[in-house]
């Protein structure tokens, strides 16, 4: 009896000492929640961040709804790559209102080049790309990859419904407020520059195994835009 009491206590110090699960991506499927808010804090609509794998391709989904009463948006964006992250395929579809529309690009690296057809008529060409081009949804879950391995990614070309030069800086530690709470983040500050538009995001990652995102901000006119985790 007492040899059975030795073991069962060392049995529950190994499970103590056991390291724990990891979950969210890259070391699961993942499907986040968040919360759109306007500049004045009031609700806007929800976002759905997905991460799924498959033998060894990533398939990747944002999905926004931000309707409000007598105007639809609604936007989703799909993209598919390979476990380098190097795109496959990137996709979106939108409704604006009474526009709607939606375009796919498609990756054949063979011959380093993108064929990219749109829903609406406006019909198909074709441009170069550097090799393992990332997508704009890509550079987002491969920048996670990368932060959990204490590395940034550099400056590249990417695709976001043509190409465009994208840049990552790490700002450095910053606590916002998640659900109330506050939260310790990485702060990334990303610059996204087309041949007739620019952007920039704000973006909180969490100091978690996964890196999640915790909060997105967009500074516009109107002021500055956010999307919140939904714990």
């Amino acid at each position: 009896m007492l040899a059975g009491a030795v073991l069962a206590l060392a049995s529950q110090g190994k499970a103590a000492a056991a390291p724990p699960t990891l979950t969210g991506f890259p070391f699961t499927d993942e499907n986040l929640t968040y919360s759109i808010a306007w500049p004045t804090g009031a609700s806007l609509g929800n976002v759905h961040l997905k991460a799924a794998k498959a033998a060894s391709t990533w398939r990747f989904e944002l999905a926004i709804d931000a309707s409000i009463p007598g105007f639809d948006v609604k936007d989703t964006y799909l993209s598919h790559a390979n476990a380098d992250f190097c795109s496959a395929d990137f996709s979106k579809e939108f409704v604006h209102g009474p526009r709607k529309g939606g375009e796919k690009e498609t990756i054949d690296r063979s011959h380093a080049s993108v064929t990219r057809v749109t829903t609406n008529g406006g019909g198909k060409s074709e441009f170069s790309v550097p090799d393992c081009t990332k997508d704009a949804l890509t550079l987002l879950f491969y920048a996670r990859r990368e932060m959990g391995q204490g590395r940034v990614p550099p400056a590249q070309q990417i695709l976001f419904g043509g190409i465009y030069e994208s840049s990552l800086q790490y700002v450095g530690p910053e606590t916002v407020q998640i659900g109330g709470k506050p939260a310790l983040t990485d702060k990334i500050v990303c610059d996204l520059k087309g041949p007739s538009s620019s952007l920039r995001f704000e973006l909180y990652f969490a100091r978690d195994a996964a890196r999640t995102p915790l909060l997105v901000t967009v500074p516009l006119a109107l002021g500055k835009f956010s999307m919140e985790l939904v714990r």
